[in-house]
């Protein structure tokens, strides 16, 4: 093996990247046989640089992999395979140094690959050479600054620190951390994680609210400023993205600033947790203790047990005066990437490699322009772009598109001495408490992480917020106004000048505040709302938040459309909602016509507009087959209408014969039943029910009645009742309950309002004092562009505004639905409302008009009034065929119609005694009998078997007959019985029946 410079090397950038698999790509410059280093003559070597910062624990680690890497090679490789040989080069934690280190390697050694360097600066320029000459460079930096996708000739031999932010964030997540602190260093390996991270919490609704930037030079007072600095926020959770010296001088400092106590958490990066064994132990005995850390994860296996042993044998030997150092992951990563790169060397062939290939000579060249271009750089960046190494120490080595690819996090916690595993992290599974590892799939055991001893010896989980010992506090406006203070009242301490709020929505924001997973101090700030009109109002309130007066607002602010494009709503804890009051009216049942009262009076003229064709619609059916409905013109006038009308009590003693008729009749009848049980009904609740009555049933009446109409002073209510078309000239405002009952009671021709239009909330606490007086009337009104939020709590529309984009809001917005989903705000309602049930004449529920309408019986009159128009059709339809005859003929319309209007006027000859059948002859026939039975004197001679009524054939007609006497001839009561049976027996029953 060649010696070369051995030196010591820092680390600048320590913390391992995206997890993908790095390769080691060393290109032989040239082809040479190395007599008197190995007996074997024609094996071909293969020159390969590497630049360490060998000054450091890390470098020296690297270097002792590297050289066990190449050994366990040549070891198992074939006599005549390819030997690498390392030309080793110390940077000496300079940039310029490792640049001068790579170009000399590339100029003068002409190696075929670099492995290194270790820091993101070094590496930057390197990389740069390495596209130039077309030699691959593995580099174990982990900036995500270094793009593997820019730059062709880069593999990354490590993981990036961008691949561990989706695990902090959901680490943050699990604990429900709602704003963190990132404290990283200034530097490319610092800069490069604090894009992905901020994104990373950003997706889980964490913000980054402070990013503390520390210097690799700054001093212990430059470090403890800052820490009590970020002590003044209200923000306890710290993410620390530092290498190992910078860290441990951090911690101390954190330490003495009392921010290693209970209520902190601190969460380190993985290269910090992978390298703690290079930290003091003192350091963190002291001030370490309950720290979070994410690390990759490397399986245990017997290969790298026995390695270990090696590796420690070897570190000793080439550092005999150093304390012993422990193997760490990128000491695995360095010597799985030079066993990738032999491997890729191994695949290129086994034949000579040519050198790199010389520019053209001419004077006066650079060392730059001195440089050659490898003619296998492609060749071997090509093989190793895309390989796995299935033995690899560091676990599952895998190299996709020139990144090493990401393998499960281990999540440790660091107590006493050492470090403590309480679980693992996948991309897959996210937090899993164990692995199994079952070849390359890993599976959960569960889904939490294990017991953790938080800073101070803590077992509670730190809340992330807390107040802090000095800072601002969360600025508060309140509006200050005359009335309704069982809402909000402030008042300002006259001494002290401190500001307090109280009501339902100072309570509720106080339950709010406790029910927040962190602490949020606050003052209240007052926000006069004048007693005159056009001045400030709740906009302008709102407007506070926007122009940053205030962080938040707490009142009975209602959130509108308007008002949410600028700034944000919790959720809401009450009902919302737009409502008018107006008087009650004197009791109705009182009034002489209340009996009109159930029918609106377009269902009174159409109910009567029905009974009149239902009845002509029924004389025009009969009048010609029934004698009932003939006679004189008045007596069938007087028919039309009786009959009709005595199916409302269902007093109709007159026979139909017709089945048109009958039909007709049926649906009336159904028509009529309900129309009477509906009146029935309205009319009884309006005179066994006491109810409070509403001078007016809708707010467009007040409108068209041109009456004065109130709202409370600076409520949003004034634009809402001129997008309903008030006049806003008939606008009056108030401030209190008691105002509300004066203008009311007044009314508007006396100075006062016809009606008070308000929200919900306010609504409900005047009807509460005033039951007996007023009533909510009308439905509630939702105004196009307003936002309004219902809920089933009788209390105000308040809610909390915020800033647009506040973090606050969606913390807010799960304490308020605690507070309202708990007891807690039923408490707060009874304090400030009490029971609304105390006055039980009010239900709270608006009031409209009792009267039936005709839409509520649109469906049944359609139905009467088709089945009575078609039975007429189908009755005309039928007279006309009937007397065709008389349209046949040749006279002139005028003489058909009067022909038409004759005969329809006279009785059908198969009129109502011949279409009678026998059964109705003989009925009737025994009811006669049976009434003289009764009552002789009517007909005391009226023989019991005539010889008519013997000899009536089933058509019910007789012959002619002359008439008989009574045996008693000149008694008044006796009278001649002439004509056929029919005729006598129409004529005893016109005796019969009471005149």
């Amino acid at each position: 093996m060649e010696s070369s410079w051995i030196q010591e090397i820092t680390l600048h950038d320590g913390c391992s990247d995206t997890g993908k698999e790095l390769w080691f790509q060393s290109f032989p410059h040239y082809t040479r046989q190395i007599r008197g280093e190995d007996n074997n003559a024609s094996a071909v070597k293969v020159d390969v640089g590497i630049i360490l910062d060998l000054e450091t624990d890390v470098g020296k680690v690297m270097k002792i992999s590297i050289l066990l890497a190449l050994a366990d090679y040549h070891a198992n490789a074939s006599p005549s395979a390819i030997r690498i040989v390392p030309h080793f080069r110390d940077s000496k934690k300079d940039d310029v140094e490792a640049a001068s280190a790579a170009i000399y390697l590339l100029k003068d050694v002409q190696v075929h690959a670099i492995f290194g360097p270790q820091m993101s600066t070094q590496t930057d320029f390197v990389i740069d050479l390495g596209n130039r000459v077309k030699v691959p460079i593995i580099s174990p930096a982990t900036s995500p600054l270094l793009s593997v996708k820019e730059n062709p000739y880069f593999i990354r031999g490590a993981l990036p620190s961008s691949c561990q932010t989706k695990a902090i964030a959901t680490i943050v997540k699990n604990y429900n951390w709602r704003e963190v602190v990132i404290i990283y260093e200034d530097s490319s390996y610092g800069t490069g994680i604090v894009p992905h991270l901020t994104d990373a919490l950003l997706e889980i609704g964490t913000l980054v609210s402070y990013r503390s930037v520390i210097s690799p030079i700054a001093n212990d007072d430059q470090i403890l400023r800052e820490l009590y600095k970020l002590n003044t926020m209200q923000t306890r959770v710290f993410i620390v993205h530092l290498q190992p010296f910078l860290a441990s001088r951090l911690f101390l400092k954190a330490k003495e600033a009392g921010m290693m106590r209970s209520g902190y958490a601190w969460l380190i990066t993985d290269v910090l947790t992978s390298l703690l064994d290079l930290v003091d132990h003192s350091v963190i005995e002291s001030s370490m203790q309950g720290v979070l850390g994410l690390k990759p994860y490397v399986p245990r296996s017997n290969e790298l047990d026995n390695f270990t042993k090696r590796w420690r044998k070897r570190f000793r030997q080439e550092y005999p005066d150093m304390d012993q150092v422990e193997l760490n992951v990128f000491g695995l990563w360095a010597y799985d990437s030079i066993t990738s790169l032999a491997e890729a060397v191994e695949k290129v062939g086994t034949t000579a490699i040519p050198k790199l290939k010389k520019p053209d000579t001419r004077e006066n060249l650079t060392d730059l322009h001195a440089l050659g271009t490898s003619k296998v750089g492609s060749l071997l960046i090509d093989s190793m772009q895309n390989s796995v190494l299935k033995t690899g120490l560091s676990g599952d080595f895998r190299i996709v598109d020139g990144e090493l690819q990401p393998s499960p996090y281990q999540i440790v916690n660091i107590i006493g001495k050492g470090e403590r595993s309480i679980g693992f992290w996948t991309e897959k599974d996210g937090i899993l408490y164990k692995l199994k590892m079952n070849g390359k799939t890993a599976k959960s055991r569960n889904k939490q992480l294990g017991a953790i001893i938080w800073p101070g010896e803590s077992t509670i989980v730190p809340r992330g917020w807390d107040i802090p010992t000095s800072g601002k506090k969360l600025r508060v406006g309140v509006p200050v106004k005359g009335g309704l203070e069982q809402f909000i009242k402030v008042e300002r301490d006259p001494k002290t000048q401190a500001v307090t709020a109280t009501g339902f929505c100072a309570d509720v924001f106080e339950e709010v505040i406790q029910s927040l997973p962190y602490a949020v101090p606050y003052e209240f700030i007052p926000f006069p709302i004048p007693d005159r009109l056009n001045l400030l109002d709740y906009d302008d309130l709102v407007h506070k938040v926007t122009s940053k007066d205030y962080d938040a607002v707490v009142g009975d602010v209602t959130i509108l459309a308007s008002r949410s494009e600028y700034v944000d709503f919790t959720l809401p804890f009450s009902e919302s909602g737009i409502s008018a009051v107006v008087p009650v009216r004197d009791d109705d049942r009182k009034n002489a016509w209340i009996f009109l009262k159930p029918l609106k009076s377009d269902l009174w003229i159409t109910t009567g507009a029905f009974f009149i064709f239902i009845g002509f619609v029924v004389w025009v059916l009969e009048h010609r087959v029934n004698r009932e409905f003939r006679g004189p013109k008045r007596k069938q006038v007087g028919m039309i209408f009786w009959f009709s009308f005595s199916t409302l009590v269902f007093a109709h003693r007159e026979r139909v014969t017709s089945n048109l008729t009958r039909f007709v009749l049926i649906v009336w009848v159904f028509v009529v039943l309900v129309l009477t049980s509906s009146y029935t009904a309205s009319l009884t609740s309006m005179l066994t029910l006491q109810q409070l009555q509403p001078t007016i049933t809708d707010l467009n009446d007040l409108i068209k009645n041109g009456e004065y109409v109130g709202y409370q002073k600076g409520s949003f209510v004034k634009d809402v009742l001129k997008r309903m078309k008030f006049d806003s000239s008939k606008f009056r405002s108030y401030s209190t309950l008691e105002e509300y009952n004066d203008a009311l009671s007044r009314g508007s021709k006396n100075g006062g309002v016809g009606a008070i239009v308000d929200e919900l909330p306010y609504v409900r606490l005047f009807l509460k004092k005033y039951c007996r007086k007023y009533i909510m009337v009308g439905p509630t009104y939702k105004a196009a562009g307003f936002g309004f939020v219902r809920l089933s709590y009788s209390s105000d529309v308040s809610e909390r505004a915020f800033p647009k984009g506040s973090p606050l809001v969606p913390d807010f917005s799960r304490a308020v639905l605690k507070v309202v989903e708990g007891e807690l705000m039923s408490n707060i309602i009874q304090k400030w409302f009490g029971n609304e049930t105390d006055c039980p004449e009010q239900d709270g529920m608006a009031i409209t008009s009792d009267s039936l309408t005709l839409d509520s019986f649109k469906g049944l009159f359609l139905i009467a009034g088709v089945s009575a128009g078609s039975a007429l059709l189908l009755f005309f339809f039928s007279f006309l065929y009937q007397n065709r005859d008389i349209l046949a003929t040749d006279d002139s319309i005028g003489k058909k119609l009067s022909a038409i209007a004759k005969v329809f006027d006279e009785e059908r000859d198969n009129s109502n005694s011949k279409s009678e059948s026998p059964e109705a002859n003989e009925s009737q026939t025994a009811t006669l009998f049976a009434a003289s039975e009764a009552s002789p004197e009517y007909l005391p001679d009226l023989p019991l078997q005539s010889p008519e009524i013997r000899n009536s054939d089933g058509l019910g007609a007789s012959p002619a007959a002359e008439g008989f006497s009574t045996t008693e001839p000149g008694t008044p009561v006796h009278e001649t019985i002439t004509g056929t049976v029919e005729e006598r027996l129409d004529r005893a029953l016109q005796e019969i029946v009471p005149r």
